[in-house]
Order: structure tokens, then C-alpha cells, then sequence
């Protein structure tokens, strides 16, 4: 009989500030979207630093939405697919 080590949720690792930004990915892509840190930013009370600064947890976590650093263009652009 083997036995399996129960799985960790896959946001337990992410600051508070990380899984707000992921969650308001996750409700407005649809399947395919382009995000402004600005603008997230402006949406969850942070700066587009804060935003951009805790977005590579993201981006290198196995989540059900890719990021993608996508442009720079009064700001950075975020390539969001669910």
C-alpha cells in the first residue's frame, strides 16, 4: 500500500500581496488579456513597482494563468492567459 504526501496548495507560498494580484488575474482574464501594472496597481490599492516587483512569483509558479512580461510602454504590459 503506498501513500501519498497531501498536496500544498499552490498559493501557500505566496505573500499576501501575490495571491491579491493573482486573484484579480484570475477574475478578469478572460482567454487572453493584456494587464497595465498601473492599472492593477490603481485596482488593489499598490504601486505598478509592487505589482511588478511581485509578479515573478507568479510568473515562475504553477498556477492556472501564465504571465508573460509582453511590453514596456508607459508602463509594463502583462500577457495574462488562463
Amino acid at each position: 500500500m503506498s501513500a501519498t504526501a497531501p498536496t500544498a496548495h499552490p498559493t501557500a507560498d505566496l505573500s499576501e500581496k501575490q495571491r491579491r494580484i493573482l486573484q484579480h488575474l484570475r477574475s478578469r482574464a478572460a482567454e487572453q488579456t493584456y494587464f497595465k501594472s498601473r492599472l492593477i496597481a490603481e485596482e488593489l490599492g499598490l504601486s505598478a513597482k509592487e505589482v511588478g516587483a511581485n509578479m515573478r512569483a507568479i510568473i515562475d509558479g504553477d498556477f492556472d494563468v501564465t504571465v508573460e512580461k509582453w511590453g514596456y510602454s508607459s508602463g509594463t504590459t502583462w500577457k495574462v492567459t488562463v
